[in-house]
């Protein structure tokens, strides 16, 4: 339960060797290769952009493929397949692929080629429709709308807002002689077909145009009617292609996997080009550093000398920027995630993470607190993990973590009374006629808020003292003596002191409904509060060799007792979820029984009770985790860890679909 030691590697070998050595390096994915610095006599960097630049367009082409597939062709995937994992692959089977990838290329341009061809249907169907939709109305028509008449008449085909008979244009045409058929009428637009002589046409066309006249929007060289069967046709002769070119896609579909290896293929080449750029090389060798950790330095060191490289293994300088890789056990393990997602200790920090998932996994069981929940949680997540074996280490990670959590939100479930809320009495009074209650094994929170509240203060109280003192436990492993005393015994003495101060006064005794301490203990801890607050005074601003500066800045550190206060109040999220928890599981229970007893009550009762409860579970659920974490990254984290580590990135294979597994 540490943070794993580091060493430095060099390595150098021949050129030639160079692409042996990285995919060696990519198989076992223990070392950290350094970004480029400055050059050194003699050495340069190989330029490969335009060889990654082409596998990076081969790359998107293999994604663009598969999204077309799934879109076409939806994978089928059985319930939890997340969980599953990658499948596994040997460096053989990826091996003998990559000598046939140029047929999966050719694969994949079958696809693209197929859904560009589908794509063009579609855009033409759509154009089909459209130009039919217009040419709807004037399907009675057997002259094209395109036609602008004989040797000596003219004709019109178009519309006029709003509705019109033929004897009305006429009569407003006169003195023009207009003859007019009204195609169709639609709702505020009338189609017609007029016909004048052709020495009437411009007058003809300017009485119309006066009207709000407009030309169809499809004039065709056909009339309507045959264009609408030559439409229905091409449409069917389109829709046919389209449903090919889908049974196509189907077949193609049948080779997805290939597309999938081959594209984790071309991200480990990828990769390795990336990795190249960081090697210094000349004509015949090249030359990396970096970072591995020590229990992996001396096998690897052995590898790449029997791949004909010099590899030397050293303790990183004070200088360095060494990368953070932490190592754990089961138990705490789970929680690396919630450090990382903060930050990663830096240099002179330990690993909190053992300490932090005990407050962890405690304070959430307090703030979901509900044993029928917490035993949800256990067996929802002891399934995948059984169930899954080949899941993927950070999904392992977090359902572990939620497993953990789980335990602890039944222990307090059962300590609280609250098991679905009150669903047990609340059952049994409505359907079985008697009530039955589950008694909490140490009290109610609900019946006894002061009591609950008291208690999450005093976890607060324990959590922030558990900081103080890794805070010292650092200091001393620095040989700072000092500084523990000056920054951790001196806080320990004030604030202690206060609380002591505290439980011994008539107004803790009249608010919380306890008994006080007695009068010593409050004397004793007035002493230490005073003794704690003189030597923050004089030594919270011991840095400036001024006095008045001095004392000015050990006056602004003692006012920070305000933001001890702060945090221990902060605490009492552990009551407001936890009631929030309880109250709504209760008014669920209400509402579910409000339809009564008998057959159609029990119906009611039971989808209520599954609905509600869903709800309430990821509801809280999130609040316990956003708040579990909140308290460790603010008040705990607060008084000991920095974390300005960064953490260990190893050349490494980072595919999306396949594991590759190294054969024995």
């Amino acid at each position: 339960m540490a943070i794993v030691q580091m060493q430095r590697i060099r390595v150098c070998g021949l050129r030639r060797q160079r692409k042996h050595i990285l995919e060696l390096l990519q198989r076992r994915g223990v070392v950290e290769i350094d970004e480029p610095g400055e050059d050194q006599a003699g050495f340069e960097r190989a330029d490969v952009s335009s060889q990654r630049a082409s596998l990076e367009k081969e790359l998107r082409q293999t994604q663009e493929a598969l999204q077309i597939l799934q879109e076409a062709v939806p994978e089928k995937k059985p319930p939890l397949s997340m969980l599953a994992g990658r499948s596994p692959l040997t460096e053989k089977e990826l091996e003998d692929f990559r000598e046939q990838s140029a047929k999966t290329m050719a694969l994949i341009r079958q696809v693209t080629s197929a859904a560009r061809e589908r794509e063009e249907i579609r855009s033409s169907l759509l154009r089909l429709e459209t130009e039919e939709e217009a040419l709807a109305p004037w399907s009675s028509l057997d002259v094209p709308l395109r036609s602008r008449g004989t040797k000596t008449t003219a004709v019109f085909a178009g519309t006029l807002p709003g509705e019109w008979t033929a004897a009305a244009l006429e009569g407003r045409a006169e003195p023009i002689p207009l003859s007019v058929e009204i195609v169709s009428v639609l709702q505020d637009q009338t189609c017609l077909f007029a016909v004048c002589l052709k020495r009437d046409r411009e007058a003809a066309e300017q009485f119309l145009r006066s009207l709000g006249f407009a030309a169809p929007a499809a004039a065709g060289k056909t009339p309507p009617s045959e264009r609408r069967e030559a439409i229905a046709k091409e449409r069917r002769e389109l829709k046919q292609r389209e449903e090919e070119l889908q049974k196509e896609l189907g077949k193609l579909a049948d080779q997805r996997r290939d597309i999938q290896l081959l594209a984790d293929s071309l991200t480990m080449r990828i990769e390795k080009y990336h990795m190249i750029d960081r090697l210094l090389q000349t004509r015949h060798t090249f030359l990396f550093a970096g970072y591995v950790p020590a229990a992996n330095g001396p096998a690897l060191e052995k590898e790449l000398e029997a791949c004909g490289a010099a590899a030397e293994l050293s303790a990183p300088g004070p200088e360095d920027d060494v990368p953070v890789l932490l190592k754990n056990n089961k138990f705490t393990e789970p929680v690396e995630g919630v450090l990382e997602s903060y930050s990663m200790p830096g240099k002179g920090e330990i690993d909190p993470t053992p300490v932090m998932a005990i407050f962890y996994y405690v304070l959430f069981g307090m703030m979901l607190s509900d044993a029928a929940y917490g035993l949800i949680m256990v067996i929802a997540c002891g399934f995948c993990l059984l169930r899954f074996k080949n899941m993927e280490p950070g999904m392992r990670k977090s359902l572990r973590m939620f497993f953990f959590c789980g335990i602890s939100t039944a222990f307090w479930g059962f300590m609280y009374g609250s098991f679905f809320g009150d669903v047990v009495a609340v059952f049994s009074k409505t359907f079985l006629g008697h009530e039955t209650v589950l008694a909490p094994l140490w009290f109610a929170p609900v019946d006894d808020p002061m009591r609950m509240l008291l208690f999450s203060m005093l976890m607060g109280i324990i959590q922030i003292f558990a900081g103080l003192a890794l805070c010292a436990y650092q200091l001393l492993r620095q040989k700072r003596v000092k500084d523990a005393i000056y920054d951790v015994a001196f806080w320990y003495l004030l604030v202690g002191g206060l609380i002591f101060a505290l439980l011994s006064s008539d107004m803790f005794s009249q608010i919380a409904k306890m008994d006080k301490l007695p009068a010593i203990f409050g004397t004793v801890g007035g002493a230490c509060a005073a003794v704690g607050a003189v030597g923050i005074l004089l030594t919270g601003g011991r840095e400036s060799k001024n006095p008045v500066k001095r004392l000015l800045k050990g006056a602004y550190a003692l006012y920070n007792v305000t933001g001890y206060l702060g945090d221990i109040l902060s605490y009492s999220r552990l009551l407001a979820l936890g009631l929030a928890t309880g109250v709504i599981a209760e008014v669920i229970n209400s509402m579910a029984v409000m339809a009564g007893g008998g057959v159609i009550g029990f119906i009611a009762f039971v989808i209520i009770f599954v609905f509600g409860h869903t709800v309430n579970i990821g509801i809280n659920l999130l609040g316990a985790y956003v708040h579990t974490n909140r308290l460790q990254f603010v008040e705990f984290f607060g008084k000991f860890y920095s974390g300005d580590g960064r953490k260990f990135t190893p050349f490494a294979d980072h595919t999306k679909y396949f594991k590759i597994r190294e054969e024995k």
